[in-house]
């Protein structure tokens, strides 16, 4: 019986222990996405909601934020002081840039975390171009790289996030890069939805893969050919914007001609942008199910060889697969097992 599907509005609404985390993210600078955060400001004040700004010494690099339009018909409250005085709301412009020497954390990003972990409501603002893990690509596209950053698991920890559209006349980028840097901040967002729904279904011990996200898993072995699988694997990766895994279920004393093999594969599925995984098992299927669930796996790809017919009662490895997938889609690549 196929389990039904949960309301989405539902997988979203989760019960909060500590404060609220909202990102305004704008895809390139000027996009208005600390214009948006202080409006949206200003009409929760106008509702009766106790909102804040944090206030930053000015230092070498950053802006005090004092000087934001929009800031100054909000109260404004040195960062330090903003424990003590418990508002519901906390703004925190510029979450990328660093604190001063001598201050309790290194970045204003951290201070979001400190924050809501005491209760306190944060909203905030930042640009795609400081987000770690994407500041290689935002270079490609763009030739430049911003010197602050924040890690990725920061805006995974965001209960909400809003893409801000910039309109063309307040941007220098062609629009080319634009929509490349547009592309890439539908990704990021997609990406917090992906973990918020996956934080919902652990839990309540929800175990079918109903992320926003194509995450394809290749199973590779020493025998046949993975090239194959790997190719087909990284089309649709690229196609669905999709996250690649490769794993491979560590066999002792494998001959040397099996173990180059092998590494040639691994490295062939490094070259074409997986992630690869060596994983231990003495069920090898049994292994690679509980490490399709675990990561959430969406495409499986494996190779299967064709069963003798004297052998038509056996259950091949591939049929396994098939039954201990549940939830993925399964695609079987024959080839010929290599001595």
């Amino acid at each position: 019986m196929i389990p039904k599907r949960p309301d989405p509005d539902a997988l979203l609404r989760q019960i909060q222990t500590g404060g609220r985390l909202k990102i305004f993210l704008g895809y390139a600078s000027n996009a208005g996405k600390s214009d948006r955060m202080f409006d949206e400001a200003t009409r929760r004040k106008a509702r009766g909601q106790d909102i804040v700004v944090a206030l930053y010494p000015s230092t070498s690099g950053s802006v005090d934020q004092s000087s934001l339009p929009g800031a100054s018909a909000l109260e404004m409250v040195p960062i330090d002081q903003i424990p003590t005085r418990q508002p519901a709301v906390c703004l925190i412009d510029q979450l990328a840039h660093r604190n001063p020497p001598g201050s309790p954390n290194p970045h204003r990003w951290e201070d979001a975390l400190a924050l809501t972990g005491q209760g306190i409501n944060v909203v905030g603002a930042l640009n795609l171009q400081h987000i770690a893990e994407h500041q290689d690509a935002v270079e490609r596209i763009t030739g430049r790289r911003a010197a602050d950053s924040v890690p990725l698991s920061f805006i995974h920890t965001a209960d909400e996030i809003v893409l801000v559209d910039i309109l063309p006349e307040r941007s220098n980028l062609p629009p080319d890069q634009i929509s490349q840097l547009r592309e890439l901040a539908l990704l990021v967002a997609a990406d917090v939805v992906e973990s918020q729904l996956q934080h919902y279904l652990d839990d309540h011990d929800i175990h079918q893969s109903w992320g926003t996200q194509e995450r394809m898993l290749v199973c590779i072995t020493p025998g046949g050919n993975a090239r194959p699988m790997l190719e087909s694997a990284a089309r649709a990766a690229e196609r669905f914007h999709g996250h690649m895994l490769a794993v491979t279920v560590r066999q002792p004393d494998l001959p040397r001609p099996a173990e180059e093999t092998l590494r040639g594969y691994l490295d062939y599925a490094r070259r074409l942008g997986a992630e690869v995984h060596v994983i231990e098992g003495k069920d090898p299927v049994g292994a690679i199910i509980a490490f399709a669930r675990e990561h959430r796996i969406t495409q499986l790809f494996a190779g299967h060889t064709r069963q003798p017919r004297w052998r038509f009662w056996a259950t091949s490895s591939a049929d396994r697969l098939i039954q201990g997938s549940e939830g993925m889609d399964v695609r079987l690549f024959p080839h010929v097992v290599y001595p």
